[in-house]
């Protein structure tokens, strides 16, 4: 079953540290996303491959929007 991680507020992608295909672990970093000059780091929430990878660099997200898919 797929996991997908989700916006949890309106804020800047400012990194993406990890790629489409990445074998990746609970609690590892995969975006670190920007708002009000703080950087909230958004970490898989379970073991898998990330199989989708919905935002770039500069992207900006709104609460609930798709960051990635881990299958």
């Amino acid at each position: 079953m797929a996991d997908e991680i989700r916006a949890e507020m309106v804020a800047n992608v400012w990194k993406v540290v990890a790629a489409e295909g990445d074998q990746v672990a609970d609690g590892d970093t995969l975006v670190i996303l920007e708002s009000m000059k703080m950087e909230i780091p958004v970490m898989a929430e379970s073991d898998g491959t990330l199989t989708r990878l919905a935002v770039n660099e500069g992207d900006v997200v709104q609460e609930g929007d798709l960051i990635a898919v881990i299958g």
